[in-house]
C-alpha cells in the first residue's frame, strides 16, 4: 500500500473515531470499516498506531489489547444540563423508535395477510365454480331421488344375510377342501404346487380372490 493510501486510511480511520467518539479496539475498527473502505487489517494497525503516536487519537492498553478512542479535547465539555437534555431526547427517540418498530411489524402482517388473500376477481372466480359444482351435486341428488328402482331396506337386509350364507359356506369348502389336500400331501412325494398343476386345481390365490371378512 502506497505512502498516499497510508494516508487516505488513517484519516478514514481518524474521522471515524471522532464521529463514533467510543472507544474500539483495531480489530473492531476493522470489522467496520473494511467491507465499506476496502482496509486491510495490518494498514488498520499501523494506522492507529501512528495516530496515537502523532497525539490524533488515545491509546489505552488493557492486558493484552490495546483500545483505541478520540482524543476528548477536541470536544466542548458538556453541562450536566445539557447531558440531562440528552438523555431525556434520547428516552424520547428509543420510545419513538419502538412505537414505529412495533408500527412496522403490524403493517408488515397486514401486509402478509393481504398478499395471501384472494383479490377480487379471484374471489369471483371461485364462487362462480362452486356454484357450478353445487349445481352438478344437486342435480345428481335430484336423479337418485326421483328413481324408481330403489332398494327396500327390507331387500336390502335378504341381500345381506344371503351374502353371509354364502361367505359362510365359502369359508367351510375351502376349509375342508385344505385338510383334504392336507391329507394327500403327507403321502405325496412332489410338492404342493405340482400336485395342484396335475389334479388342475386353482386356488383362491391363483384367482386372486379373498375370503370376505364378514
Amino acid at each position: 500500500m502506497s505512502k498516499k493510501d497510508n494516508d487516505t486510511g488513517a484519516a478514514t480511520i481518524l474521522a471515524y473515531l471522532n464521529e463514533k467518539n467510543r472507544p474500539y479496539s483495531a480489530q473492531d475498527v476493522f470489522s467496520n470499516l473494511q467491507k465499506q473502505h476496502g482496509l486491510g487489517k495490518t494498514a488498520v494497525v499501523k494506522a492507529m498506531e501512528l495516530l496515537a503516536l502523532e497525539g490524533k487519537i488515545k491509546e489505552k492498553i488493557y492486558g493484552k489489547q490495546k483500545i483505541y478512542f478520540a482524543d476528548q479535547g477536541q470536544f466542548q465539555d458538556v453541562k450536566d444540563a445539557d447531558l440531562k437534555a440528552m438523555d431525556c431526547q434520547i428516552s424520547a427517540l428509543s420510545a419513538e423508535a419502538q412505537s414505529v418498530t412495533q408500527g412496522c411489524k403490524q403493517l408488515d402482517s397486514e401486509l402478509k395477510e393481504l398478499t395471501s388473500s384472494l383479490t377480487t376477481e379471484e374471489l369471483v372466480t371461485e364462487v362462480q365454480e362452486l356454484k357450478a359444482e353445487c349445481a352438478q351435486y344437486r342435480a345428481r341428488l335430484e336423479a337418485i331421488m326421483s328413481a324408481t328402482n330403489h332398494v327396500t331396506p327390507e331387500e336390502r337386509e335378504k341381500v345381506h344375510k344371503e351374502r353371509e350364507v354364502y361367505v359362510k359356506e365359502w369359508r367351510k369348502r375351502k376349509r375342508l377342501a385344505s385338510d383334504m389336500m392336507n391329507a394327500i400331501l403327507e403321502g405325496y412325494p412332489k410338492t404342493k404346487k405340482q400336485f395342484l398343476d396335475e389334479v388342475g386345481v386353482e386356488t383362491d390365490e391363483d384367482c386372486k380372490v379373498v375370503v370376505p371378512s364378514s
